[in-house]
Formats: structure tokens, C-alpha cells, sequence
């Protein structure tokens, strides 16, 4: 039987990626004409990396950095979305394993600035996560979401800098 692989692997298989492919089909009709890349799951967590203490991401700030960054039309919003996934996990594994520098993905929220349930400990550690760092979570049927987030949205120039783009 095959061993599972842990996050920190699943993180930094490339999977010949990223790359970038044509919109065709259905990705056109719902895209339009141009391109998109299929980011390598390093490259996101990379990003998630440099939001600062207090600071905030979303899911479509990342995508549109890695729209940049590759000079496509977008970025896949499934890969990008598994890959934060994968490394919220990840950095969730070395945390247990007593790492200090662990990726911050408490501050990659979704779209709308609600949470992701599917973070390491779900709604309430990701809530509690944040609260740390002075934001305030709210809750908006069974959903939570950062009042006010786009005040703390980290300005995407700034990482485009750190990436040297």
C-alpha cells in the first residue's frame, strides 16, 4: 500500500506546474477569451507568506496576484482554492512540529471576508486566529466573515514587490 503523503509533500509536489492554458469551452464562456494559469501550490502559499501581521488576503487577491505574475487573462479559482487548503494544513503540521515560521493562512480568508470552515480547527480557530491579531468575526447565519475587511486588505503592489514583479 502506498504511503499518504503529508501536507508539507502534497505542498511542494509541482505537478508541472504552474502553467498556463488556452480558455476553451466552458472555461471561456465563463472567463472570456485569454488565458489561465494553473498556479504550483508553492506559489501560493509563497503569497500567503507575506501578508503581515494584522493585514488580510482573499482568495481573489491571491488569484489576481497570480494573474500578474503570469500575464494570463486569470488564474484558476479551484487549484488556488485547494492549494490555500493544502497550505493551511501544512503550516498547521509544522506548527505541531514546533516551527516558529509557520505560513500566517488564518489571514487568507474567502471571498466577502467570510472564513474557511475547511482551515485546521474550522470556523472557531480560524475566528479565534484573527481575533489575535484585532480583527473582529462576526456571524452571518451559520457563516463568519471579518467586519470591515477590506480596511485590512493587504495592498497588492506590495507583494508584487516582495515577489520582484
Amino acid at each position: 500500500m502506498k504511503k499518504k503523503k503529508t501536507w508539507r509533500e502534497k505542498l511542494l509536489d509541482k505537478k508541472d506546474l504552474p502553467k498556463v492554458v488556452e480558455l476553451t469551452g466552458k472555461l471561456k464562456d465563463k472567463f472570456g477569451e485569454g488565458t489561465m494559469v494553473i498556479p504550483a501550490p508553492i506559489e501560493v502559499d509563497e503569497i500567503m507568506r507575506f501578508v503581515p501581521f494584522g493585514k488580510l488576503i482573499t482568495v481573489n487577491e491571491i488569484r489576481e496576484i497570480l494573474r500578474i505574475k503570469h500575464n494570463t487573462t486569470t488564474a484558476c479559482p479551484l487549484t488556488t482554492g485547494i492549494f490555500v487548503w493544502i497550505s493551511a494544513n501544512a503550516a498547521e503540521d509544522d506548527r505541531r512540529e514546533g516551527k516558529k515560521n509557520i505560513t500566517p493562512y488564518w489571514r487568507t480568508l474567502k471571498s466577502g471576508g467570510f472564513l474557511n470552515p475547511k482551515y485546521p480547527g474550522g470556523d472557531e480557530n480560524h475566528k479565534v486566529l484573527l481575533e489575535m491579531e484585532g480583527h473582529k468575526v462576526l456571524k452571518k447565519g451559520k457563516k463568519f466573515f471579518v467586519k470591515d475587511y477590506k480596511n485590512s486588505v493587504v495592498d497588492i503592489e506590495e507583494i508584487l514587490t516582495k515577489l520582484s514583479l
